[in-house]
């Protein structure tokens, strides 16, 4: 009976962790990247690694070797680098700006355009948009190597510059 109850638990905790630890994707492509990511929460500027897989984007940023922020971005939620995961929304709520559409940070490291394109100027190899409504005041830029993205009103920053081939 004992040696039943002992073969339960193990199977129960090793089911809890596969759980918890989930499967991590293949990542079609990283580029080797600069990021800065300030917001009133959170400030970070440093060399880094941007990873795309069809499912998610993951977001590192390291200094002298050592990963100081991480974000997983997934289709419903973002994980940062304490391990704690948020749905986009509150993950706008705590870190960025609440008047966001919840796919915002991810589109961004994307270099997709933002806000169902409003604003919206294309160009051959690039875009811009400028967008300013209650409580934002945003200039986003995407160039071919570059990804910059300011609000003025919320004072946040992010910019993104590949730095690899």
């Amino acid at each position: 009976m004992i040696k039943k109850l002992n073969l339960l638990k193990t199977a129960a905790f090793g089911l809890l962790l596969s759980g918890c630890v989930g499967s991590m994707p293949n990542y079609d492509r990283s580029e080797s990247t600069m990021i800065v990511f300030k917001t009133p929460t959170m400030s970070y500027a440093d060399q880094g690694f941007v990873s795309y897989s069809s499912g998610e984007t993951k977001v590192e940023i390291y200094s002298n070797g050592q990963s100081v922020m991480r974000l997983r971005i997934t289709p419903s939620q973002v994980c940062m680098s304490s391990l704690e995961c948020l749905s986009k929304e509150e993950f706008n709520k705590r870190v960025l700006n609440p008047n966001y559409p919840p796919d915002t940070i991810e589109k961004i490291f994307k270099g997709e355009p933002i806000f169902n394109g409003e604003g919206l100027v294309q160009r051959d190899h690039s875009f811009s948009q400028r967008i300013q409504k209650p409580g934002v005041d945003i200039r986003y830029n995407r160039g071919v190597k570059t990804i910059s993205f300011r609000d003025d009103a919320a004072n946040i920053k992010i910019k993104v510059t590949v730095t690899g081939n």
